[in-house]
């Protein structure tokens, strides 16, 4: 009797183990587990274009970079990049105006290795899209 009891409970923790692993498998998580690892990027993936003034992309960016707790390296207003770390490498956001009312921020690392996670830039761009059209104080 014990026999049975302890296969039937061996046989049920395994059932639950692959139930679990299906679950981790999810299209969701091989999206967020392909943020976070370190992958080829490449370079026009690097720039994107936004429907706003020089000015305040620069503070959208900055503010990007705090919600996504990278720190801040360097910061240089008048030629607009801001230098930060994240995921262990430095990235050099820049900043450029095309006419008063359209910029671009292309984010590249320091090293020119363009190895790093994706997450570093669909987060900033996301962030920033979903704040483009917030009062900039």
């Amino acid at each position: 009797m014990r026999v049975i009891f302890t296969l039937i409970l061996l046989l049920s923790a395994l059932n639950l183990q692959n139930v679990f692993a299906e679950n981790l498998n999810t299209p969701d998580n091989k999206e967020v587990t392909s943020m976070i690892q370190s992958q080829n990027i490449a370079f026009e993936d690097c720039t994107k274009m936004f429907a706003v003034n020089k000015e305040k992309l620069f503070y959208l960016t900055l503010g990007a970079i705090s919600a996504n707790n990278f720190s801040v390296d360097e910061i240089q207003t008048s030629n607009g990049y801001v230098i930060f770390s994240a995921a262990n490498n430095k990235y050099l956001a820049t900043i450029a105006g095309i006419d008063s009312a359209n910029s671009i921020l292309k984010i590249t690392p320091c090293n020119n290795v363009y190895f790093f996670p994706s997450g570093i830039l669909i987060n900033m761009f996301k962030y920033i899209d979903i704040n483009l059209h917030t009062e900039i104080k």
